[in-house]
């Protein structure tokens, strides 16, 4: 069954003291456009964290945010900038000896100062934090899966239905299209025999009726475009049914549906026929719409 490109999936695990969490957040695109936000200390497996959403979802705008949390107590380290902490003293000794003030700056204050304390994150073990964090991202992946499943599950039979609304309209067309060319032929008789009079009826020559009729009946022939539609109707259903990324495959099938419904239009030469067409490029459009949320 076809996927849709709308979802949200969530991850969350621990290890030891360490603790991941993985958003995926995606809405269609016609591209996989992948906006990632993390903490810099995975900004070594960008690359991987891409490849494996790519490969999972194929297609969507997806914005992924990653936390990360260690609670050891030696995860980190806290530098002292003692080049900055000096100069601060020597100004703040500098600044009493010139106004005559007590130098009253105890440790506690110059460690306040901008840039003198600084995290410095330990060297860390890529490999299992990778391992790690690839198990929550699959996690995170797997519940947005769940999501686009359904809503594709919705998605396509929604668009079923509408095909076999526009299957519906297209044998009312057929069934309406012979008698045009019937009625045509009733109303050019009736006009003839308006304009002529009786006495010159008799040398009118039924041939050029016919032969108008028949002028008229290949301009307004559209049995190949109801053919081609119903083929088109057939193959929109079998590409539905495949497992698979079918989101581009019915964009362009939708695109030759209403290719072929616009030139019944314009052959048809005929109210109730243009009515009945009028109702299946609404039903299109609304297909348009639904088709370009799917995988």
């Amino acid at each position: 069954m076809a996927h849709s490109m709308t979802g949200f999936g969530r991850g969350e695990k621990i290890f030891e003291t360490r603790r991941y969490s993985v958003e995926l957040k995606s809405v269609n695109s016609r591209f996989c456009d992948i906006n990632v936000r993390m903490p810099k200390l995975f900004n070594f497996a960008d690359a991987n964290i891409r490849k494996l959403i790519s490969d999972t979802l194929v297609r969507g705008k997806v914005d992924v945010f990653i936390s990360f949390e260690d609670e050891s107590s030696d995860s980190a380290e806290v530098v002292v900038n003692q080049g900055l902490v000096k100069a601060y003293s020597d100004a703040i000794t500098n600044i009493a000896n010139i106004t005559g003030r007590a130098d009253d700056v105890n440790a506690s204050r110059l460690a306040a100062f901008p840039d003198v304390l600084s995290t410095k994150q330990k060297e860390i073990d890529e490999e299992t934090i990778y391992s790690e964090l690839e198990q929550t991202l699959k996690e995170a992946l797997e519940g947005m899966q769940e999501m686009r499943n359904a809503e594709g599950a919705n998605l396509v039979s929604d668009i079923i239905d509408k095909i076999n609304s526009l299957e519906k309209i297209k044998s009312e067309i057929e069934d309406r299209a012979p008698k045009v060319v019937e009625e045509y032929k009733v109303r050019l008789s009736d006009r003839i025999d308006e304009l002529l009079a009786d006495n010159n009826k008799a040398f009118y020559d039924e041939a050029r009726i016919t032969a108008e009729v028949a002028v008229f009946a290949d301009k307004c022939a559209i049995d190949e475009e109801l053919k081609r539609l119903t083929s088109h109707f057939s193959q929109g259903k079998r590409i539905l049914a495949v497992d698979d990324s079918v989101g581009k495959k019915m964009d362009f099938l939708i695109q030759e549906i209403n290719r072929e419904t616009n030139t019944i239009g314009s052959k048809a030469n005929d109210l109730e026929i243009t009515n009945r067409v009028l109702l299946m490029k609404n039903v299109i459009e609304e297909m348009r719409e639904q088709i370009q949320n799917l995988v």
